[in-house]
């Protein structure tokens, strides 16, 4: 009998795809602090994870380029496996050279996504040993 891995491993596949494009993000914010005129960008973790199990965010349709000169609509980054649509943060305090990031949130958001990134790595970790021991007999 033939492993399916998408069953085997769930979602955490693409959760994790997912948390290490979010910290390129996170990290292109804090790299872009003092750029003036640079807006701070982000990503919905939830809705790109829904929309990796539904096939579309929302219940939407998604719109289709038929030619490669098209203009990509939907925001997406050809760093996205998964089609995350990416989206402005917006500032508690907007300041004067029109710069929308703010260390301590990106700061906060970025150790934030990195342990949840370290907890999926753990849960595929613990899926692998479960799957190792099911194929070894329990030895």
């Amino acid at each position: 009998m033939a492993i399916n891995f998408d069953k085997a491993l769930g979602i955490h596949e693409q959760a994790l795809m997912v948390r290490a494009q979010r910290n390129e993000i996170i990290a292109t914010n804090l790299a872009n602090a003092d750029t003036p005129n640079y807006k701070a960008r982000d990503i919905d973790f939830r809705a790109v994870l829904a929309a990796a199990g539904t096939g579309n965010a929302g219940g939407q349709l998604a719109m289709q380029r038929t030619s490669s000169g098209h203009i990509d609509v939907n925001g997406q980054s050809g760093l996205s496996p998964l089609g995350a649509q990416l989206q402005y943060r917006l500032p508690s305090q907007p300041r004067q050279d029109g710069n929308t990031v703010e260390a301590h949130v990106e700061q906060t958001a970025y150790a934030e996504n990195a342990m949840r990134y370290q907890a999926s790595l753990q849960f595929l970790g613990s899926k692998f040993s479960s799957l190792k021991n099911v194929i070894s007999g329990g030895r």
